[in-house]
Formats: C-alpha cells, structure tokens, sequence
C-alpha cells in the first residue's frame, strides 16, 4: 500500500517534463493518474525528453507501475475543452483527489516582451495557458472536491512570479505566474471549509530534458551565480514536493506558496 492508494490524481501538461515527472511519481505512491495534454506525445519535439521515455507515452508507462491511468487532448486555454477532459478522465479512473495544475509555459525569446514592449499574440496566449488554464481547471475539479469533502490542489508559479527580472523582460510570464499565486490564496480561503488543501510550488531553474538545453545554449554561469546551492534543480526536486502537499503530511498547511528554486536570490536578470 502507498500513500497515495485509492487516491485519484490529475495532472495537466503531464505528456513530458515536470509534469510527466509528477505523474509518474504520485503513481509509484499508489495513485491513478489522469493526464490532460494539448499533445500526448509531446516528448517527440525534444530528444532530452524522448530519451527519458519507457514506453509509448506517460499513460502507459503509469499503468506499467500498477495504477490506472487515462489521457485526454485539450487546450488548457480552453475553458469548454478543459471540462469535457477532466469529465472524461474522471468517468474512466473515478473522482480527482488531487490535482496539479501543472501546464503552463512561456513565449517568445528570454529577453524579449518587456513590460512596456509586450508581443499580444505571446501575452495573451501565455496568460490563457498558464492563469486562464490554472482557473479553468481549478473550477473543473472543485465540485467534486467539495462533494467528496476532501481534496488537495496544487498550482503551479514559478520564481518569475515572485521577483522581476532587473530589464523587465518575460513580463507576460511572469504576470501570469503572479497571478496564479494570489488566486491560489484565494480558492484556499473558499475551499477549507471543504477540507480541501490548495497551495502553490514555485519552481527556479529545473533542468528538464527541454530546459537543459537552453540553460547551456545561454550560458549556464548567468542563472548559477543567482543560486545558492549552484546548481540547477531536477524534476525530482519539484516532484518531492508534490508528494508533500499531497499526502497527509501537508494537511494543515493551505494557501502557502513553495519555493523549489535551490535559493534563488536577488532579482533575476537577463544578460
């Protein structure tokens, strides 16, 4: 038995990187798992993260672990697509108990779309991928937390939305991760009345298969210095956290915001 079994879990943007990480770790603690994805084999685009794979996607390689497992495609940006796939996930493997609302991404180059100079086609499809899907999941899921009485939820920031970079670039990003963090403030204060956890991890910089790549081809002394424990994170730094907030262990912890960033300190910059 794990700590996680009879649980039901979902995961978005779970078809490769931090969320496949996610998935495949809530599922080693007994968990099914339901994955939402613009593109179940999203992994194909990147070598780093093709590399990692043991079977034909992350469904599969969850129901390898003995848990149940369903996929469904939707555009997290999109508030009628991301119902009909949480419904679906949960008429296949039961009830969400945990949700991590991992999708997200940014656009355009690092220091590009400052604050003042923002791209609209990247802000808005960046706000609508990150916040917009945040909440639009969010309001999926909760009924049936509420019903059931019990539940965890966990957001997804980052540390661009804790501190600025020192040009004001990636602003669409950053603001949406900004705004994930003060509406997962607000949906803790409603949903513990329903014994339903809901906190937020802020990611630093995470070497995922993808991540990696860029972080060497931009030189990776410019985001270290920043670090305390100078080096990079690893999925399975973030997914240790996902295991705490949902499991018993954080059951008296809500609306706190967990930085998973190895220290990152001062405001980050883009040289």
């Amino acid at each position: 038995m794990g700590k996680l079994t009879g649980k039901t879990a979902l995961i978005t943007g779970a078809a490769r990187g931090l969320g496949r990480d996610y998935a495949l770790h809530l599922a080693k603690l007994g968990a099914n798992v339901g994955v939402i994805d613009i593109n179940l084999e999203s992994f194909k685009e990147f070598k780093g993260e093709s590399d990692l794979m043991t079977a034909a996607n992350v469904m599969e390689e969850i129901e390898a672990l003995g848990v149940k497992s369903a996929g469904a495609i939707a555009d997290i940006g999109n508030r009628e697509q991301v119902e009909a796939a949480v419904n679906e996930i949960a008429a296949k493997i039961g009830d969400i108990d945990i949700l991590v609302t991992n999708a997200g991404g940014g656009m355009g180059a690092p220091d590009g779309n400052k604050a003042s100079q923002l791209n609209w086609e990247h802000y808005h499809a960046v706000i609508d991928r990150n916040l917009h899907g945040t909440v639009y999941t969010c309001n999926a899921v909760a009924p049936m937390m509420k019903k059931n009485g019990a539940g965890k939820i966990i957001t997804v920031a980052s540390v661009g939305g804790l501190m600025a970079n020192s040009d004001g670039s990636y602003a669409h990003y950053a603001t949406a991760k900004a705004g994930i963090i003060h509406y997962t403030h607000y949906l803790a204060q409603e949903m513990g009345a329903y014994n339903v956890n809901v906190n937020c991890i802020a990611p630093g910089f995470i070497a995922t298969g993808r991540l990696l790549e860029q972080y060497k081809q931009a030189g990776e002394d410019t985001f270290l210095s920043r670090i305390a424990i100078k080096r990079f994170g690893t999925p399975k730094d973030c997914s240790g956290v996902i295991e705490f907030l949902s499991t018993d262990l954080s059951d008296y912890v809500t609306g706190a915001v967990i930085e998973v960033t190895g220290g990152v300190v001062g405001r980050m910059r883009v040289d």
